[in-house]
């Protein structure tokens, strides 16, 4: 009777420890299992940004506001969205949605327009680097238009690489080298495309009746009668 009570017992000791083990291999499979989630998960899981160079110190939205430098004001920025971010190199403001200038001298006159759809302006170096329709007028009535202008502000000039129209009111000037000062006062383009005055188009109306006669005589020599004359001048379009 002794005997088979302690078979009995050595039979529930037994039990228990294959329960356990049981137990201890189980939670085993399952750690094993969330270690290779975990890790298939970490494999998907996107890089952490560790650089700075897209965080913004600061963005504002409907900006219309004055700029000044050393006590004077010279210009007033309106734009929808600006960006400040000094994490960049070189640090610079963001205009991507468009920007008007309104530049003023120091009596706080107006002096210009100017007008672009993107610009970037590096404040280190105060450049202005404007993109895409830039266009501006001036108290004169200088008009000048192009896709890309550089106003460095250190050495008070404009300059552009790409094709540039320039109008004045007595003519216009186009090519693919501009440089100015800010004023617009003092110009030149280079690579010149054409510089049209603008009484040139209207000199045929000054002319005798006897050179007329003659021109046309020396047009009608060198063409044959079929062809249908030419009555009007090509004007360049602005």
């Amino acid at each position: 009777m002794n005997v088979g009570l302690q078979s009995g017992k050595w039979n529930k000791r037994l039990f228990v420890l294959m329960k356990s083990s049981w137990c201890i291999s189980g939670c085993l499979l399952l750690l094993f299992l969330s270690f290779n989630s975990c890790k298939e998960q970490k494999e998907h899981t996107a890089p952490a940004i560790l650089e700075k160079d897209s965080v913004a110190l600061m963005t504002s939205y409907g900006v219309n506001t004055l700029i000044s430098d050393s006590g004077v004001i010279k210009y007033r920025i309106v734009t929808e969205e600006w960006e400040v971010n000094e994490n960049r190199n070189p640090p610079r403001w963001i205009f991507d949605k468009g920007l008007f200038l309104e530049q003023f001298d120091e009596k706080f006159h107006v002096q210009s327009y100017i007008q672009c759809d993107t610009a970037y302006y590096y404040t280190q170096q105060k450049i202005w680097e404007l993109h895409s329709r830039v266009k501006i007028l001036t108290k004169d009535g200088l008009k000048f238009q192009s896709e890309q202008l550089f106003w460095d502000e250190n050495k008070h000039e404009l300059y552009s690489y790409v094709f540039s129209r320039l109008i004045t009111p007595e003519r216009t000037l186009q090519g693919t080298y501009f440089r100015s000062d800010e004023k617009m006062t003092k110009y030149y383009v280079s690579n010149t495309k054409g510089s049209f005055e603008k009484g040139d188009f209207d000199n045929n109306a000054d002319m005798t009746d006897s050179a007329k006669v003659a021109t046309d005589s020396i047009q009608k020599a060198r063409r044959p009668q079929t062809e249908p004359r030419r009555l009007s001048v090509p004007v360049l379009k602005h």
